[in-house]
């Protein structure tokens, strides 16, 4: 298990390489933008990105906000997206194209925490995963939670949903598979919510059911929400939002620190 091919993209910046990388899943080829550090790699951080298509796509200015002299962040484009193969099942055998990408760079930085990001779509694509991969903590930001609650508020995309998905109660079972909150228990890896109370693409009714279920679970979470910004906060308040999801990741690496010390 291993990236079958490496292109060197020309972004130029100090102490990372920007690449965009080719891995199997399923028997096709599947792309996505690689940003890795030039000294040893102690986080990767997995970005999930929104959209579909050209809409959300992966960019290297979203991966950069990620970084420091020691993380690597990977951003995979999913299936049927951007030059990779096979068709984009959105939340169907495309959770594939997460698992697989992470188990990688699990086998190459096996001392590395890893953290899930997922953004507006990706948030979902990250909870029906996270759990089942060797990953320290998931941050859901403007996060889908759940599908039916995303049909019900995105009439705009209801077209899109019944030709990927079907309709919630014609294709009740294909839902029921989308649905991520019976998959997580008390002891799945801790969740971070950041959402914005001016979101009209991903409202934050959204991040108020994950964190309901989350407590009714007893998994561990917190939450940060900006009342006043949207689905992409505004710089200064953008500024903040990274700077607390960081901390939350020092803070989730420093207790795992401490439980293997206590042992």
């Amino acid at each position: 298990m291993d990236f079958i091919n490496k292109k060197r993209m020309p972004v130029e910046v100090p102490e990372h390489v920007f690449e965009e990388v080719t891995y199997k899943v399923d028997g096709i080829n599947v792309r996505g933008l690689l940003m890795t550090p030039q000294k040893s790699v102690e986080r990767i951080v997995i970005y999930l990105r929104g959209g579909k298509g050209q809409v959300g796509k992966v960019r290297a200015a979203r991966l950069m906000q990620f970084s420091d002299p020691n993380t690597l962040v990977f951003g995979p484009y999913y299936r049927g997206n951007n030059g990779s193969e096979g068709k984009d099942e959105f939340y169907g055998r495309d959770l594939n194209d997460v698992a697989v990408a992470i188990r990688i760079l699990n086998m190459m930085y096996p001392k590395a925490y890893i953290h899930m990001v997922g953004f507006s779509r990706g948030g979902l694509q990250g909870l029906l995963t996270y759990q089942d991969l060797p990953v320290s903590s998931y941050i859901i930001w403007g996060g889908v939670s759940d599908i039916k609650l995303m049909y019900e508020e995105r009439v705009d995309l209801r077209g899109m949903l019944k030709r990927m998905i079907g309709h919630p109660r014609k294709n009740e079972m294909a839902y029921k598979e989308r649905d991520a909150v019976v998959t997580i228990h008390a002891d799945s890896p801790p969740i971070l919510i950041v959402h914005g109370g001016k979101d009209v693409q991903v409202g934050i009714h959204q991040a108020y059911y994950l964190e309901k279920q989350l407590k009714r679970i007893g998994t561990f979470f917190k939450t940060f929400y900006q009342m006043d910004e949207g689905h992409v906060p505004r710089p200064y308040a953008m500024k903040e939002a990274l700077s607390t999801v960081k901390q939350w990741m020092t803070d989730i690496e420093r207790q795992n620190l401490k439980a293997e010390y206590n042992k």
